[in-house]
């Protein structure tokens, strides 16, 4: 059995992950404190929510920062791809704190329909402005690498959501303020509710598909099979697996059958150097990661289990 791997090593941009939550988690965490200390002042419920949503997202980050660290740390014989997974587990934990909190915030925000406060507009607009303000910048420094895994797509989701939230705020506060509707306020706080809710059931079914092994959704197994029994020499491909370990490492494993011939006439190094350079280049999420099992015809019959 030989492995490909492709490739600068395990780390897949984990390093430089780092600065940019980091940079994030100190925006977040000084948002958090200001909108705190503003809905104390203001009495808004909409301020109230969204610090609650902050200090789910500022928690999140440290999560997401200590996930970023651990991902660089070298295989061992007990973990042999590291703890890359631990991106996986954290962006996971994350979505699965924020729907608690889109839950509450939606309870709160029905509650203060029904019975509304006073809210001091001018202290409420100011602070939703410094929460804009705060979050733009972290969205800045989270965008260049949100494509780059799970753990920074999940942040910059939050931000977005922060950000989302600051507006509902900033309107929340014209609008009490102009009219002296103080349920607007209540209806801020719901938004930023349904905000939050999509984006962590979004979450939790991207990091459950990568815990469960399940196909990327940018491969088609069928294709794949098809391509290898494409190459020369090939007679059947069983025992086929495609997953991830984390987000930037998709790993493909498979037994594959060749004519009996080439075991003598040495033509399986050629055989195996095709489907390595079959599977890392022609689809659109490359499988640098793939463990390939050549056998002669009838071997199948002595494998102790049998996948299609």
């Amino acid at each position: 059995m030989t492995d490909s791997t492709h490739g600068p090593g395990h780390q897949h941009g984990a390093g430089s992950s780092r600065s940019r939550l980091a940079i994030a988690f100190g925006i977040t965490a000084s948002i958090l404190v200001a909108e705190v200390i503003g809905a104390w002042l203001t009495g808004s419920l909409a301020l109230l929510v969204d610090a609650g949503h902050m200090l789910t997202d500022a928690g999140g980050l440290l999560v997401a920062l200590i996930a970023a660290n651990l991902m660089l740390r070298p295989p061992t014989d007990r973990r042999t791809w590291g703890l890359l997974r631990t991106e996986v587990l954290a962006a996971g934990a994350q979505a699965t704190v924020l729907l608690a909190v889109g839950i509450y915030a939606l309870i709160e925000g029905l509650r203060r329909l029904a019975e509304p406060a006073e809210v001091d507009a001018d202290g409420l607009l100011v602070f939703g402005i410094i929460g804009l303000a705060g979050n733009l910048v972290a969205l800045a420094v989270l965008a260049g690498g949100r494509d780059g895994s799970l753990n920074l797509r999940a942040a910059f989701l939050e931000v977005v959501n922060d950000a989302l939230g600051s507006v509902a705020v900033i309107v929340s506060a014209v609008v009490v303020a102009t009219t002296g509707w103080t349920r607007a306020d209540a209806l801020a706080g719901m938004v930023i509710a349904a905000l939050i809710l999509p984006r962590a059931f979004v979450i939790l079914r991207e990091a459950g598909s990568v815990l469960l092994e399940s196909v990327p959704r940018e491969l088609d197994l069928t294709e794949i099979r098809t391509h290898l029994l494409g190459q020369p020499h090939v007679l059947e491909v069983h025992d086929l697996h495609v997953s991830r370990i984390d987000t930037g490492t998709p790993v493909l494993t498979a037994h594959v059958v060749v004519e009996h011939g080439c075991f003598g006439d040495g033509h399986t190094m050629e055989i195996l150097r095709s489907l390595q350079d079959c599977v890392a280049e022609h689809f659109a999420l490359p499988l640098d990661h793939s463990t390939f099992q050549l056998e002669p015809p009838g071997h199948r019959d002595q494998e102790g289990h049998l996948h299609s």
